[in-house]
């Protein structure tokens, strides 16, 4: 299995994409790609290139400017024709909306099913073209951005895209889940509603 890294650290659009899709058609035998990028953008337009090459991907943001866009690549193509790269680049992909989830399960009866359309769908909302700009969790939606959560890559993923991520710091700690915040940011009820007031839509699970 081969392991292929790419430093696209302080490079702009579409240099991050050129520079995998070179990688991609050297790679000989399966194995991953991981990009290193330090700006939002440039994981959008990379996730959307793997997308068009129909390639497994998630990223993650290790650091204030630092963001991993992992490709999972089962048959390297070589010097077969991929997407174009500048057909993926693109200036946002984040829409002005707002996902409010205030509860871990979807719908009321069995909450095992409940758990289960929720997980599906923070993943549709994580493939959708525009992602949203913010996403909030309070109450028992604040289970889902902390350790053990099954949507925690899905998370990661928009968060990694520049999706803003807030979770209701009173309700990680009735939960008993402070320490276990496992993606984006602790927020209080003063910016919960400002950003409610402030989005052109609000969508609620």
């Amino acid at each position: 299995m081969a392991n292929i890294v790419v430093n696209a650290v302080g490079e702009q659009c579409p240099i991050p994409v050129v520079k995998a899709t070179r990688a991609l058609r050297e790679m000989t035998e399966p194995g991953t790609l991981e990009v290193h990028v330090d700006n939002e953008i440039a994981v959008q337009n990379l996730t959307r290139m793997a997308g068009g090459n129909h390639l497994p991907v998630r990223s993650e943001k290790i650091g204030e400017k630092e963001f991993v866009v992992t490709m999972e690549v089962a048959e390297p193509a070589g010097e077969t024709p991929r997407q174009e790269p500048e057909l993926v680049c693109v200036p946002d992909s984040r829409g002005d909306f707002l996902v409010a989830v205030d509860t871990d399960v979807m719908g009321r009866g069995s909450d095992e099913l409940g758990r289960t359309l929720m997980k599906g769908f923070l993943f549709a909302v994580s493939q959708l073209p525009r992602l949203p700009k913010t996403m909030l969790f309070y109450n028992g939606g604040a289970r889902l951005t902390t350790e053990g959560s099954a949507s925690l890559e899905d998370l990661k993923n928009m968060e990694a895209q520049g999706v803003e991520i807030l979770t209701c710091g009173t309700c990680l700690n009735h939960y008993g889940l402070t320490e276990q915040l496992a993606v984006g940011s602790v927020t209080n009820m003063y910016t919960i509603v400002e950003k409610l007031a402030g989005a052109g839509k609000v969508i609620k699970p």
